[in-house]
């Protein structure tokens, strides 16, 4: 079965994709073929496709239909986020091939996943703490970590890439995903996300994942069809080559 998972600083999900719209997660996308390869158009239409690629946070991209993908979307602010900014390098724009994350499972990404950044400052971790848990006004917010909303602002959009706004609607996005993992109704999980209903959550998962609710629910309840022999066969030869 499709599976999945919110974990400390990431989620990860397993099986099939469909064609997306174009869109920008508030996190860095790993996404992994299993079998064949991911092909992704960035912003001016140009096709990118590898066994594995990085989308950096906010970055607009549409990824075409796969039969079997592991899709990692990791928080800007946890310590393995810095891993991708120095894989990125001055490409933080644009989509980054990374043949040699084909492997990456989550038994990799869950110990670095844990940890904060190292690169991000302290107050601007802890104002995302708090969001996280609670709808907190920016001006409230700002004071609770010793900054003044202007200085708040512009920390987050130097370090993560995007406003506190952004990062919080992701955050929310990610848990009515799961609760329709779990069988929920768009309607219920619309209000388990925190959103304010059905169509609030389908213009805001529209914007920052290129699909609705309603195309990504069969998507997580549909089976993961088992990789044939030869493609078994394709991937043992790519580990053992190394």
């Amino acid at each position: 079965m499709p599976r999945f998972v919110i974990r400390a600083g990431y989620a990860c999900y397993l099986g099939p994709s469909t064609n997306s719209s174009f869109h920008g997660h508030a996190a860095f996308q790993i996404a992994i073929a299993l079998q064949g390869g991911v092909t992704m158009l960035d912003a001016s239409g140009t096709c990118h496709r590898d066994v594995a690629l990085i989308v950096p946070p906010m970055v607009r991209h549409r990824m075409l239909a796969a039969t079997s993908l592991r899709v990692f979307f990791v928080d800007p602010h946890c310590a393995f986020a810095d891993r991708l900014r120095e894989r990125c390098g001055d490409d933080v724009n644009g989509i980054t091939a990374a043949p040699d994350l084909s492997e990456l499972r989550e038994e990799h990404v869950r110990p670095a996943g844990a940890r904060p950044s190292s690169r991000i400052d302290g107050r601007l971790l802890a104002a995302m703490d708090a969001l996280a848990d609670r709808s907190v006004p920016m001006p409230r917010l700002a004071e609770e970590v010793g900054l003044s909303p202007q200085r708040l602002r512009a920390l987050a959009r130097h370090q993560l890439g995007m406003p506190l706004a952004r990062w919080r609607i992701w955050q929310r996005l990610i848990r009515a995903a799961e609760a329709l993992r779990e069988g929920q109704s768009l309607a219920d999980a619309a209000i388990t996300g925190g959103f304010a209903d059905q169509a609030h959550l389908n213009r805001q998962m529209r914007d920052m994942m290129g699909l609705t609710p309603s195309v990504l629910r069969p998507i997580l309840l549909r089976p993961i069809p088992r990789p044939s022999a030869a493609t078994s066969d394709v991937h043992r030869d790519r580990t053992e080559g190394r």
